[in-house]
């Protein structure tokens, strides 16, 4: 159940972002967004903890920034995957990426301050 939530925030907040960024991101339906989240949340699974085990060296030189080159690059994946999801580049994609890591890891904190009130 947690699993389902967490797809429909992450479209929610996509599909919002898409709003904002209309000249770079776009999604046709909110069906197109709940695909990108399932899509992206599969890649990082399976793909996300290989590209840093491989780029280990130059995220740990750019203190963990290149982890938003790594996300943007799963976007962009996801984009060439899914049919109505259409990103214009990849400063986008890392704009993109910025923007949904920031929301929703405010919405997931958010989350976590209630299932642990000590913290």
């Amino acid at each position: 159940m947690k699993f389902i939530m967490r797809v429909v925030v992450t479209s929610i907040i996509a599909f919002g972002l898409s709003y904002i960024l209309k000249k770079g991101v776009h999604f046709d339906t909110f069906w197109t967004a709940i695909l990108f989240a399932i899509v992206l949340a599969i890649l990082n699974a399976i793909l996300k903890p290989i590209l840093i085990l491989l780029t280990f060296p130059i995220t740990l030189l750019t203190f963990g920034l290149f982890l938003f080159v790594i996300n943007a690059c799963l976007i962009l994946l996801a984009a060439k995957v899914i049919p109505g999801f259409v990103v214009e580049g990849f400063w986008w994609a890392l704009l993109f990426s910025l923007l949904l890591s920031i929301a929703t890891s405010l919405l997931y904190k958010e989350d976590t301050a209630e299932r642990n009130p000590d913290r």
